[in-house]
């Protein structure tokens, strides 16, 4: 299946869907969605009401292959199932498109003009379970904010170091280190970035 999955990725054409919302921003999207918290009243609740949100943008005919490439979902949206399904069988079986997990647990305080990620202390058991559940490939999110070449140094060092374990653990990896897009010196800060990772990638290629 992966094999089939890659040579979509390689070659298709389309845009990979963000579906992720976490426990942080899940509330928000139900109230954008028209949904009050006082709706549900625990966790579970919240995450069952997000679930039928997300199922019913899934199922729908709108929602395709012709347009769309892959598919990030949270943890808890992968635990889950549609018709019968877990979200990312039914992705790829009904829909033809590809599953990604957003792994990473949100973001450090800023330091050197950026946010690297908080640590991903279970990600081995995480990677465990999305090889179980049929996943194609993680996403991680880190934020930049200022051209500042110690902060960008780090960012993509913590990406391409978490890139490698969950390569090594046979997925493929979004790395995702994002300029906000308020920066005041946004080019010169993605200036940086690009030459940062033409460095890191050569060296990758090294080893």
């Amino acid at each position: 299946m992966k094999i089939e999955q890659l040579e979509r990725m390689k070659y298709g054409a389309g845009f990979i869907a963000a579906l992720d919302q976490s426990g942080g921003s899940t509330p928000k999207a139900l109230r954008d969605y028209g949904i009050e918290a006082s709706e549900y009243h625990t966790e579970d609740e919240m995450y069952d009401l997000i679930q039928k949100m997300r199922s019913r943008i899934i199922v729908s005919k709108a929602f395709s292959s012709n347009h769309i490439l892959g598919a990030i979902l949270f943890e808890k949206t992968m635990e889950r199932k549609i018709d019968n399904l877990y979200t990312a069988d039914y992705l790829w079986e009904k829909k033809g498109i590809v599953p990604f997990l957003k792994i990473d647990n949100g973001l450090d305080e800023q330091k050197d003009g950026v946010q690297l990620m908080k640590p991903i202390p279970k990600l081995d058991e995480l990677l465990s379970r999305a090889a179980a559940k049929n996943i194609f490939g993680t996403k991680m999110r880190s934020v930049i904010h200022e051209a500042n070449r110690t902060g960008i140094h780090g960012i993509v060092e913590q990406q391409f170091e978490l890139g490698q374990k969950i390569c090594d653990a046979g997925f493929v990896p979004i790395l995702e280190p994002e300029v906000d897009i308020h920066s005041s010196n946004k080019q010169e800060a993605e200036e940086m970035l690009v030459a940062e990772i033409i460095s890191h990638l050569k060296n990758w290629m090294i080893q």
